[in-house]
């Protein structure tokens, strides 16, 4: 039986039947990403637009975030806005899109925790591709690489613990036991900056959620990354989930990055 809490919560939907990369998927997230190149590496106009159109681009090496969206994949406007603030910082950045896998499940909330982590497996499985992509590419400075990801996509960034980047970003996701995961199993790596800006009253895993799951919970990435003194912790009051493009989530974005791959030097 329902206890009450149970009974008050909506009850999720899951379509599609996909919930694995193929081999053809991983290249086609690659092919289907969307990139934004700054003009120190086009030489001219920054480029907006798909990896398989880009331009090949000068050799000078800039500092490079790649991103994992949300469950709404690269359809969300404020991706590519986010992308083009990011290249007239100087920074080059490039998002995978995860639906370049035919068939890929996509589902409304709350769902039981095995079927987000399967989701959480097949969203970790890009990172890889993604990042060997952009290894082999002469503007990709290896040195500042970033992984950044938002809400669906802030969950495997948090659990990366690969020593190729140089700092991460994660937007729109605790870093807390809830509802989404089975455990937050978030990699703390020492010396590594890191940026989680929130909504502070995030309607998924701020702590008003009815649904969420963790009394204790707090909202933010405060309890992850309590002993890392690189790590810095944004909440934003009254923002919704998407929080990009606000000013404050891109005034502490832009100071992060200054401080952790240093634009324009």
């Amino acid at each position: 039986m329902d206890t009450p809490a149970a009974a008050q919560a909506p009850r999720g939907e899951v379509k599609g039947t996909a919930w694995q990369h193929t081999p053809a998927s991983l290249e086609g997230l690659v092919a289907r990403a969307s990139v934004a190149l700054p003009a120190p590496v086009t030489g001219g106009a920054p480029y907006l637009g798909p990896w398989k159109d880009m331009p090949a681009g000068a050799a000078r090496k800039v500092p490079v975030v790649l991103f994992l969206h949300g469950s709404s994949g690269l359809g969300l406007e404020a991706i590519g806005e986010w992308q083009a603030w990011l290249a007239g910082l100087g920074v080059a950045s490039m998002a995978p899109d995860s639906f370049a896998l035919p068939g890929r499940v996509t589902y409304t909330s709350p769902l039981d925790q095995a079927a987000y982590e399967r989701i959480h497996a097949l969203r970790a499985a890009e990172i890889a591709p993604a990042l060997a992509a952009l290894q082999r590419r002469p503007w990709a400075d290896p040195a500042r690489l970033v992984l950044a990801g938002a809400s669906e996509g802030g969950v495997p960034v948090a659990r990366y613990g690969g020593s190729e980047f140089a700092a991460r970003m994660i937007f729109s996701w605790s870093c807390e036991d809830n509802y989404f995961v089975d455990e937050h199993r978030t990699a703390v790596l020492p010396g590594q900056p890191v940026l989680n800006v929130m909504s502070a009253s995030d309607p998924f895993f701020g702590t008003d959620n009815r649904w969420l799951g963790n009394p204790q919970a707090r909202g933010h990435a405060g309890e992850a990354f309590k002993d890392s003194p690189a790590a810095t912790i944004v909440l934003v009051p009254g923002a919704p989930h998407t929080l990009l493009n606000l000013p404050q989530a891109r005034a502490a974005t832009r100071a992060f990055l200054e401080s952790a791959v240093r634009p324009g030097s």
